[in-house]
């Protein structure tokens, strides 16, 4: 006996056309995930730079007047002086690194002589410990190690360089979406919250969808700058450090502003840059002087406890309000997620699920 089982379109719509939809737009998200990647990064930057473009236009209008509207000149020089800055640090940090690394290579010879007694001071030491010739052991595990090194970059350099081609493409598109966001960014969200109606009732779901993203926006634009407040802060003390170890050691002066640079450069990774940037520092400071980078590693240490306790928490205060365990999950699975970036933006992405959690209530009150 058969059943005839009657349905309206409305039941049909959703039990096979909705799954379907969201099944189409999940691989049309997966297909698209570098140029969201890409656009997302824009958006970032440009949120974050919202303070220096704020701190420009008011800069600008003491200059011209603040009848004048300079918001497009604001953003352009923010955008340049970001730009430039970061120009700067890569020109003056690269070439420093290099030199101290052939230094180092070229004067290998002399320490390793006068650091262990060459080979023969090495032979012995190791039939100290029961190894009868350690210079040949140490030359055939270094030959090894070489060969397999060639014949892995060997193996992939036509990959590499297509790697690094898309590696600037990508670059060069964040940067020009950047500066589009920051020009037309602003006109773009106000004309578009003035159609869907945000400002005629302040309980609307539209007011509260605007109330919800401006201040995730502002919780970006808040941790960044912070952020790179501390930075400065973090820089300058390392260069400090590093020129006054230059007075009693062999290290040269002329390497506290480009270490300095480093370390700033590295502490906007959130968690791990500042210890990266202090290793990196040390290991640079190891060619011209052991001395001086057992010494630069301890008063970093040192520094590097009364900053996170003492300074840090002073400037950034409350921008966020996370506890430090959001703070690693979250950087955990942004690093998984999308590398070095991820790690980057998972801090004020946290913010903004943190900022969604507490309109929750508002949200549901204006759904209804």
């Amino acid at each position: 006996m058969s059943k005839v089982i009657e349905t309206d379109l409305r039941t049909f719509i959703k039990f096979w056309l909705v799954p379907l939809g969201i099944v189409l737009v999940a691989l049309f998200l997966y297909s698209a995930i570098d140029g969201l990647v890409i656009v997302g990064a824009s958006i970032f930057l440009a949120l974050a730079l919202k303070p220096l473009v704020r701190k420009v236009n008011g800069f600008l209008g003491r200059i011209f007047g603040k009848q004048k509207k300079h918001q497009t000149l604001s953003a352009v020089l923010a955008y340049l002086i970001v730009v430039l800055v970061i120009g700067t640090i890569v020109a003056v940090v690269g070439p420093v690194v290099v030199n101290e690394t052939t230094k180092f290579v070229q004067n290998f010879p002399e320490t390793f002589e006068k650091t262990f007694g060459g080979w023969d001071g090495v032979n012995s030491f190791g039939q100290s410990i029961g190894i009868s010739d350690l210079h040949s052991e140490i030359t055939s595990a270094v030959t090894n190690l070489s060969n397999d090194i060639l014949g892995v970059l060997g193996n992939s350099l036509l990959s590499s360089v297509s790697s690094i081609a898309g590696v600037v493409m990508k670059v060069v598109l964040v940067l020009v979406l950047t500066l589009l966001f920051l020009l037309e960014g602003p006109a773009l969200a106000n004309g578009f919250w003035k159609n869907m109606g945000a400002a005629e009732e302040d309980k609307k779901p539209v007011a509260v969808a605007k109330r919800v993203f401006s201040r995730m926006a502002n919780v970006v634009s808040t941790y960044v700058s912070r952020q790179v407040i501390v930075a400065a802060i973090d820089g300058c003390a390392s260069a400090l450090l590093v020129f006054l170890i230059s007075l009693f050691t062999p290290v040269p002066s002329s390497l506290a502003i480009p270490m300095g640079m480093t370390t700033m450069l590295f502490y906007l990774i959130p968690m791990f840059g500042q210890f990266i940037g202090g290793t990196i520092v040390t290991l640079i400071l190891l060619f011209s002087s052991p001395i001086a980078a057992v010494v630069f590693a301890v008063a970093y240490i040192v520094y590097a406890q009364v900053e996170n306790n003492v300074i840090a928490p002073k400037i950034q205060g409350d921008a966020l309000n996370l506890p430090a365990v959001a703070i690693l999950v979250a950087i955990v699975i942004g690093m998984y997620m999308f590398g070095l970036l991820g790690a980057i933006i998972a801090v004020p992405v946290a913010g903004c699920i943190r900022v969604l959690v507490d309109e929750y209530p508002n949200i549901k009150a204006a759904r209804r």
